[in-house]
């Protein structure tokens, strides 16, 4: 089952016809469809050293460059400014062999996923997600400021799709619970100048080695926002014990700790009724996510 509407088909043929026309230098290499649970991308591994990622949902070509080359600049800052290493751009691919829009190149890091290598219960995993969140916020705007595109400015602005989030999730979850907890989140006062922030620390996007953090996956993102956004990450991918060695490293006051909860809250509810057929794996990481948020209001 595909996840989206309007999602466009990549085999291993089609990529391997991509990189013959455009990237001969690549051709003698394996090439592997690398299974995930991500629902933008399509990836496949090119030898052992690159990885190309092809975007699932069908745009116009020309918008769909505009991203990328957005996301291109995104991932190579982070890279430079982060204490733990991430994909580095190495080309942007054309349209051709049947696949209608651009695509990317980056490096391949070793690693296993934290959706499929659990850290959740480990305080140095923890300290290691908090090292690495305030690296990003150390790194200089620029006097950018939050772009208003997704996650990361008002949480009132996020009142329709949550709307249709619990109109969707009926009989799926507590929707009259949830409709109370919303409530108070989207009221949340805001605290603090945007800093730079990944914006989507879910486990699909971490890589472990060990209990311990080794890279951070899908950095395109990468950019200002508010400085609670990151705290998302304490809710996909920790414990209680652990999340409390995170809020502690990080020095979190309680305004911004409620903030990451409320981010978090907004991310898990889209994810477990929209994805409920197509990916349950992503479906269960908002339920699970959900379950914590409960759990730490009780």
């Amino acid at each position: 089952m595909t996840m989206h509407d309007d999602q466009v088909d990549v085999t291993t043929e089609i990529v391997a016809a991509l990189i013959r026309e455009q990237f001969p230098q690549w051709s003698g290499k394996a090439i592997r469809l690398v299974s995930s649970t991500g629902t933008v991308h399509a990836i496949f591994r090119i030898g052992n050293d690159l990885s190309a990622r092809f975007p699932l949902r069908l745009a116009d070509a020309a918008e769909v460059l505009t991203v990328l080359e957005r996301e291109a600049q995104a991932s190579a800052e982070l890279a430079r400014v982060s204490r733990f290493p991430a994909p580095e751009p190495v080309a942007l691919g054309k349209p051709g062999a049947g696949y209608p829009m651009p695509w990317s190149v980056q490096t391949w890091l070793p690693g296993t996923v934290a959706s499929d290598a659990d850290p959740s219960g480990s305080d140095a995993f923890a300290e290691d997600l908090a090292a690495f969140i305030a690296s990003l916020r150390d790194a200089d705007t620029r006097g950018r400021r939050f772009s208003g595109e997704n996650r990361g400015g008002v949480l009132a602005d996020h009142d329709a799709w949550m709307a249709q989030c619990f109109e969707e999730s009926e009989g799926l979850l507590d929707v009259p619970r949830l409709r109370r907890m919303w409530s108070r989140f989207r009221e949340l006062p805001r605290a603090g100048a945007d800093v730079m922030s990944h914006g989507d620390l879910i486990p699909g996007n971490v890589l472990v080695t060990g209990d311990r953090l080794s890279g951070v996956l899908d950095t395109g993102g990468f950019g200002p926002a508010d400085p609670s956004l990151d705290l998302v990450g304490a809710w996909h991918l920790l414990r209680s014990g652990p999340r409390d060695v995170f809020r502690r490293t990080l020095a979190c006051d309680d305004p911004e700790w409620e903030r990451g909860k409320a981010w978090a809250f907004e991310q898990a509810m889209g994810l477990v009724w929209y994805y409920v057929e197509s990916n349950p794996t992503m479906s269960s990481l908002g339920r699970r996510t959900l379950d914590r948020i409960l759990e730490s209001t009780e």
